[in-house]
């Protein structure tokens, strides 16, 4: 097999792989094709660029993704220490400076001395060594044709990204600081509507131009990345029961609850950027700039990034993969990140630790070994290997059963994982 590991992408699953094998001590040559060729929805050169959200979810182990970070946190996670390292105020959740993270793990990575970083665009692994394919889910070009043909054929769905806007353009005459419910610290602002000012921008959500996508169906969307206007379609309180339900908001200007409101959340440490929440698009940029400005205290936003829809791609895990996340045909290629159909940050960063970890394994003349089922990092892995329909799927309870609180099933879940982590020494 050869003890020579090429990681080939350098998102937030191939960072984690290489970190997991770096610390350890292992030399790791990182692919990465940015440099010389971006797909739509990368932007910088960094390592782990967060593409949609900067918002890796909530901290709470009652829920599922509070879970499952406080599980990677036990296995020294990269994507975590550098998260909270850049994190800006979110509430109850762990957002990030999106380039200060980017930069964080780049910088981590590259700081051991052991990653030996190669821009290219790779075409298919190579005939010697260990490689980890962690390209993610837009994965194109030769390598996608390599993937298809060996695990025959993947399986994708559409996803969208939000867009963001200058701070300084937000009206804080019309915009106030607020949480839902009066919980938090503060951390978001939002901008009230009344009725008719709903309803006339909900009628110009619903009547504005889209960017037409080759082979688009709306039952390929991603149900946690529903476009605006795609929820909007679905009814005209649909936004208001989603995300622009303003329960437990309180306008200071009137003492009441808005008919609806927008949200928009720190994009960076310094505050000079704000995404506007749950506002995921395929708008073409001139009906997003106009709808924007709709948005009361929004009149003059100025847009620093537009949103844009993308393809995902995934493999079928169950047929082509081994409980490690190997293939069953070529035991010196493993695969990481979405692309084995797990949906998420920080599920995407998990698959990286549990490959990065058996390999080291491998190289030290060990076997891998398998996650406990009873910890969510190991009912994901499981339900990705074993499903009989991989749908993308993220971090939630009913893939650890029923019958208990979830307070109780998440500190089951952790003892379960400590004693993993201790028994291996992990």
């Amino acid at each position: 097999m050869g003890s020579e590991v090429h990681v080939v992408g350098a998102g937030l699953a191939g960072s984690e792989v290489t970190w997991q094998l770096v610390k350890r001590g292992y030399k790791v040559i990182l692919h990465e094709q940015k440099k010389v060729k971006k797909s739509p929805v990368h932007h910088s050169e960094s390592f782990a660029e967060l593409v949609c959200s900067n918002s890796l979810k909530s901290l709470e182990i009652e829920n599922a993704e509070g879970l499952l970070k406080k599980e990677m946190g036990l296995f020294d996670s990269l994507i975590l220490s550098c998260a909270f390292e850049t994190r800006v105020p979110a509430g109850k959740a762990l957002a990030v400076d999106r380039e200060k993270f980017s930069e964080c793990v780049t910088r981590k990575l590259l700081e051991t001395g052991l990653v030996e970083l190669i821009w290219e665009e790779v075409e298919k692994p190579g005939d010697a060594g260990i490689w980890i394919i962690a390209t993610g889910p837009t994965t194109e070009g030769k390598l996608a044709e390599w993937i298809t043909q060996t695990t025959g054929g993947m399986l994708s769905f559409f996803d969208a990204v939000a867009p963001i806007i200058s701070a300084e353009s937000i009206n804080m005459n019309v915009c106030f600081v607020a949480d839902r419910y009066g919980v938090g610290t503060g951390d978001y602002i939002n901008c009230p509507m009344n009725q008719e000012e709903y309803e006339r921008f909900w009628e110009a959500i619903v009547s504005a131009e889209v960017i037409e996508m080759k082979d688009f169906d709306r039952k390929l969307l991603f149900e946690r990345c529903q476009p605006i206007e795609e929820i909007a379609r679905s009814g005209k309180d649909a936004m208001r029961y989603g995300p622009l339900k303003p329960v437990g908001i309180i306008d200071p200007r009137t003492g009441k609850e808005p008919y609806a409101v927008v949200q928009l959340r720190k994009e960076n440490i310094e505050g000079t950027m704000y995404n506007l929440v749950g506002f995921q698009t395929r708008l073409k940029w001139n009906e997003q700039k106009r709808i924007i400005r709709m948005i009361p205290g929004l009149e003059n936003a100025e847009v620093l990034r537009y949103g844009v829809m993308h393809r995902n791609t995934y493999i079928q895990s169950p047929k082509v993969l081994d409980a490690f996340l190997r293939l069953k045909t070529d035991r010196r290629i493993f695969f990481a990140g979405q692309i084995v159909g797990v949906e998420g940050y920080v599920e995407s960063a998990m698959t990286g630790i549990y490959v990065g970890f058996n390999v080291a394994r491998i190289l030290a003349g060990r076997e891998p070994i398998k996650l406990p089922d009873f910890t969510m990092s190991g009912a994901l892995i499981r339900y990705v290997t074993t499903a009989d329909e991989l749908k993308p799927m993220y971090a939630n309870f009913g893939l650890l059963g029923g019958g208990k609180k979830r307070k109780d099933i998440a500190l089951r879940a952790l003892r379960c994982m400590e004693e993993f982590v201790k028994n291996f020494e992990l």
